[in-house]
This record gives C-alpha cells, structure tokens and sequence, in this order.
C-alpha cells in the first residue's frame, strides 16, 4: 500500500496557508448578526441589514464607533465590544461543530505539514474560544488576532505578520478569506486569494472561490500553486 504521505500534497517546502476566522473556519456570521442586534437592543439602538453588511469583515472598534458613534471613550469602546463577544460566545457554545465550514477538518488534516496561520480581526478571546472548543489549535504554526496589530484589515498588516510569523514570502501564501476588507489586505499584502462564498456570492479580486472545503477544484488549483513555486 502507498504512503499515506506520498498521497498528499505537501506544501511545507515553500507555500503557506493562512486563514481568516469568521466566515472561513467557521460559519459564524449569522450567529454574529444575532449577537450585535440583541447586544445593540440594550442601547435601544434597532439594527438595520445595511449596519450588518458594514460589519464583515472589519474588527469591533470600528464596528462599536460605527454604531454608537464617534464619541465614545477608548475604554467605553472595548467595554461594548467585549460585552457583544461574551454575547457571541455564549449563542456559539455548544454549536462549534455544526457550524465549522464543511470540509475544514479533513482539509487541514491533509496540510497539516504546510506552514498554515490564522490571521483574524477578531478579539483574541473569540480567536481562543474557537481554536480551543473545536480543537484546531494544534494545526497552526501562528495565529494573530485583531488586538496584535495596530491596523486591522482591509490594511495588510495583518497578513504581513503571519507571513513573518511563517517565515515564508508574503508572494507564497494562499489566504482564505470571505470579506471583501479581507481580500483588500491579502491583495495589498501581494498574497494570491482564495475567496470563500459564506458571507457574499460575489468575490472580486480572488483567484478561485470555493463554497467550502470538499470542492475538488481547491485541491487542483493549490497542487498548481505548490509546483509554481
């Protein structure tokens, strides 16, 4: 019988897969919608769909001042945004499985030896919770969250920092993102796309998309990837 290993496609010899979070490890953009309309009812504040477009993507003090303003103190900020997570938490627990991407775990089984990263705007306690509950962690050489940058996506520095991280050229990672502020970091970072239709149909600027993790197509394009390099 063949090597298991003989049958993989190896990428650890030179291009590396990052991953963001919401919408790409887990499917948890509709629990997060839940979470900000509920948590902004307690601010008597109603959420509209176009305030729920405007969050994808984007880390939660920009979300906080977007909906409460400009005005709130820096401490006031975090207060609110910490409070919507523990909200988040509490509607994911228990659901982690369920709503993990189709395909996730046994793709990141069969890279498991490539250089793979998380690179989220997300608040580090999310980032934990996630990693932890759905026993992921153990697959990433890296993981940055929203608080260990000082700009967070759609500005590169995020990507720029897993890539370091990785010690691996920014021009040999493949991101996996699912917002359109995610592809404008990975882009500007000189990263190649792959785009991941959970949160919007239409993903310009990626050089594939994919439903979720069992699409054949994924494993063909990055087999191409990995013999480019």
């Amino acid at each position: 019988m063949p090597d298991r290993k003989q049958n993989q496609t190896n990428l650890a010899d030179g291009l590396a897969l990052i991953f963001d979070m919401d919408g790409v490890i887990v499917d948890s953009n509709p629990l997060h919608r839940e979470a900000w309309t509920k948590f902004n009812r307690r601010y008597g504040l109603e959420t509209t769909d176009a305030m729920l477009e405007r969050m994808y993507g984007r880390r939660n003090d920009q979300i906080v001042r977007d909906f409460f303003g400009g005005g709130l103190a820096p401490e006031e900020v975090a207060a609110r945004g910490a409070a919507k997570e523990e909200l988040y938490r509490e509607l994911a627990s228990g659901r982690i499985e369920e709503i993990l991407v189709p395909g996730l775990r046994p793709f990141l089984d069969r890279y498991r030896d490539a250089p793979l990263a998380v690179a989220s705007n997300a608040e580090p306690e999310n980032v934990n919770f996630l990693l932890d509950r759905a026993g992921l962690r153990s697959y990433f050489r890296a993981v940055v969250d929203g608080q260990q940058v000082i700009h967070p996506k759609p500005h590169p520095e995020i990507y720029l920092r897993a890539a370091e991280l990785l010690n691996i050229a920014p021009s040999n990672c493949v991101v996996f993102e699912d917002s359109l502020t995610g592809i404008t970091a990975a882009r500007a970072a000189g990263m190649r796309v792959i785009g991941v239709r959970t949160t919007h149909v239409n993903l310009p600027e990626t050089d594939l998309t994919t439903d979720n993790f069992l699409n054949g197509s994924l494993l063909t394009w990055l087999r191409a990837q990995r013999r480019a390099v």
